[in-house]
């Protein structure tokens, strides 16, 4: 299998909540929305990220257990921007020993969204690397 494109779709009650999150906080815009399910494209013309309401019995996502990670050019500007436009940070802004710098928020659903920038990781960890 050759893969073209690989997206995300989360099927939530909470489609609309979702939508408005992605377009305020991560710069997206809709490439198809007809309401009860919404494709967004992150940056605008960015990964994708899909979220449903549920349908024929297609189970409602619970929201553990996620992270997505948006690596940045930034990170503290991201973190600035973030924490003053009131979302709650869950994991503090800190540096990593295996090579990077970051932080988190929860979206809606309770996905994890991991933003961080690369760093030099620590010699304990750079043998990880290829």
């Amino acid at each position: 299998m050759k893969t073209k494109e690989l997206s995300t779709c989360f099927c939530t009650t909470k489609v609309d909540e979702c939508r408005e999150f992605y377009l305020n906080h991560f710069a997206s815009k809709a490439v198809f929305d007809c309401g009860w399910y919404v494709t967004l494209k992150i940056n605008q013309d960015g990964p994708q990220i899909s979220f449903i309401q549920p349908q024929d019995g297609v189970p409602v996502f619970g929201g553990a257990g996620v992270m997505l990670n948006f690596k940045v050019d930034d990170v503290d500007s991201e973190y600035a921007r973030l924490s003053q436009s009131g979302l709650t940070v869950a994991m503090p802004l800190e540096d990593h020993p295996w090579g990077d710098r970051g932080f988190s928020v929860t979206d809606p659903i309770g996905n994890s969204l991991y933003i961080y920038s690369d760093r030099v990781p620590s010699d304990e960890f750079k043998q990880y690397y290829s």
